[in-house]
């Protein structure tokens, strides 16, 4: 199983939004974390980096090394915000 680290603009992100949804990006991130991978997870071209869907948000996470998952970034997918703020790093 692999050991979960979040950015700290992840854990801003989380940190505003509802219950619901804070739950929701959990239980994704669990999933990932115990499958090394989501069913509908993609990796990003030319990029280290996968994306899953969870509901009207985007996470963008690594794996390293087989041993831990590093979730980079969490956004809105549908205005693209998440990308803009990705490219940024």
């Amino acid at each position: 199983m692999l050991k979960i680290k979040l950015s700290k603009q992840s854990v801003k992100f989380i940190q505003k939004l509802t219950p619901k949804h804070q739950q929701q990006i959990a239980l994704k991130i669990q999933e990932i974390r115990t499958k090394k991978g989501s069913h509908d997870s993609k990796q990003l071209k030319n990029s280290p980096y996968f994306r899953a869907d969870v509901g009207e948000y985007r996470v963008i996470y690594e794996i390293e090394d087989d041993t831990i998952l590093l979730v980079i970034l969490i956004g809105k997918r549908n205005d693209d915000d998440v990308y803009k703020k990705l490219s940024r790093k």
